[in-house]
């Protein structure tokens, strides 16, 4: 047989797929072949899965898709051509290039910021002892996209995404916003209580099962675990991550804010200002623990504490050391940090979905307490906050790698500070105080980052109580 002789792109058909024409680029530096696919989603039985799959064959046609059906030969770990490497489905398809058609194994990935929506690489070329010539284009003939004038309908419009509220507290307002939230926009949500999922992991087709049966296939999951099953609530998150759904924070953005003595090496390491703060195991050194810190009054906080709850301030020497045994004895991990006495009681919770700021408040102890969370009474008021605090606070979500975040930060007389960053910050206090719609905010991102094409909604303000 004769060497295949082709450009460095060529026209190309998949006809078990369903697409007559598309145009691919040839990349001998490639080891894999890709096609974009969008809407990826697995199903049939596990140990012979399929997946089934969005195309937009034609560049900058979003309104020509191509829906194709498939089954999965292996899961791989792809390295793309700008270095970021991500999981893909693998799947055996005929190829046709000229007068030639022989069977390939395809990569299914987004790539809807390329050039070309078809990748053939070095393994593709192989059988057919390809010859490329990088000087010239279609060696083997020219087709044209005139074949999917029949798939050609209206502009894309807004088609509904089944959403997972993976969560501890199902009535909690929070989650009765997200859910407001979706459902207006046509979306079917579905609440997963965290510690029920159990697992079955493999490399074709991992799923999470739930009360005896396999859960569906997600658009996108929305995690809210509660901080006292973060180990077992990530697992979950990154179970998720592997059947292809979109997570609003991935299983390791959790775990680095989840985990404060991690967090708060992270934002050191980028060098951002916080209060003064240690960590230690031995009981021999309290008093040193105490001195790094610039002595009491001081704030000892366990690493998975929330809502204030596991934060004490110790006033004094005796108080701190009295304190922090307490928390040894009960074999608790804890941080000692300098308390600001200048921020008066006050600090500010941020929200930042995707690098930007989306709403503020400011946070006011009750005259009996130092700590400003609102579930200890603390009150809201609104605020506008600095663009050096908006830099400081964006950075915090970025260094942490969570798209939606709470940051709290504090006002001090050297400049703002950060307290810590949450990854599953509630709603109510913010919401009332601001009247932001940051459920829908949250919601229009999703769609966003699960490749929904849709008419912008106007957000509409929240009524307080």
């Amino acid at each position: 047989m004769d060497k295949l002789v082709l450009g460095w792109r060529e026209w190309v058909s998949m006809p078990q797929l369903g697409l007559p024409a598309i145009r691919a680029k040839i990349d001998t530096g490639a080891r894999t072949s890709a096609l974009h696919a969008f809407a990826i989603e697995t199903f049939g039985p596990e140990h012979q899965p399929k997946v089934r799959f969005g195309v937009h064959p034609v560049e900058d046609r979003d309104d020509i898709e191509v829906w194709c059906t498939a089954k999965v030969v292996d899961r791989r770990q792809v390295i793309s051509s700008n270095g970021q490497s991500e999981m893909r489905y693998i799947i055996r398809t005929p190829v046709k290039v000229g007068d030639r058609e022989w069977p390939i194994e395809i990569s299914l990935s987004n790539r809807e910021t390329m050039a070309h929506r078809m990748l053939l690489g070095r393994t593709a070329l192989e059988p057919q002892e390809a010859v490329v010539e990088p000087w010239s284009e279609y060696k083997q003939g020219r087709l044209n996209f005139d074949v999917y004038k029949g798939k050609v309908g209206q502009p894309p419009v807004h088609r509904p995404l089944r959403i997972a509220l993976l969560t501890m507290e199902p009535d909690n307002y929070s989650n009765r916003r997200f859910i407001e939230a979706a459902e207006s926009r046509d979306h079917v949500i579905e609440q997963v209580r965290t510690a029920r999922c159990y697992m079955n992991i493999n490399t074709l087709a991992s799923t999470v099962h739930y009360d005896g049966t396999v859960l569906p296939y997600f658009d996108a999951v929305i995690p809210r675990i509660g901080s006292s099953i973060t180990a077992y609530g990530t697992a979950v998150v990154r179970q998720f991550e592997m059947t292809g759904a979109y997570c609003l924070n991935s299983a390791t953005a959790i775990n680095n804010s989840r985990d404060k003595l991690l967090g708060h090496q992270l934002m050191a390491m980028s060098s951002l200002p916080m209060p003064v703060t240690a960590f230690a195991s031995s009981p021999d050194d309290t008093d040193d623990l105490i001195a790094m810190v610039g002595g009491p009054p001081l704030v000892v906080k366990l690493l998975c504490s929330s809502q204030g709850k596991g934060v004490v301030l110790a006033e004094n020497k005796k108080s701190a050391q009295s304190v922090i045994d307490a928390f040894r004895n009960a074999e608790a991990n804890f941080l000692v940090q300098q308390f600001i006495a200048d921020a008066a009681g006050q600090d500010i919770r941020c929200i930042v979905l995707d690098g930007k700021v989306i709403a503020t408040m400011r946070r006011q102890a009750p005259s009996d307490d130092f700590r400003a969370n609102l579930h200890k009474g603390g009150s809201a008021h609104e605020v506008k906050i600095t663009s050096e605090e908006r830099k400081l606070v964006v950075k915090a979500a970025r260094v942490m790698g969570l798209k939606f975040a709470g940051v709290d930060l504090l006002r001090s007389s050297k400049g703002p500070l950060l307290l810590e960053v949450n990854s599953s910050p509630g709603l109510e206090g913010i919401e009332k105080t601001t009247r932001i719609d940051i459920a829908g905010h949250v919601m229009d991102f999703i769609e966003t980052q699960t490749f929904q094409s849709r008419a912008r909604i106007r957000r509409p303000t929240v009524a307080a109580a």
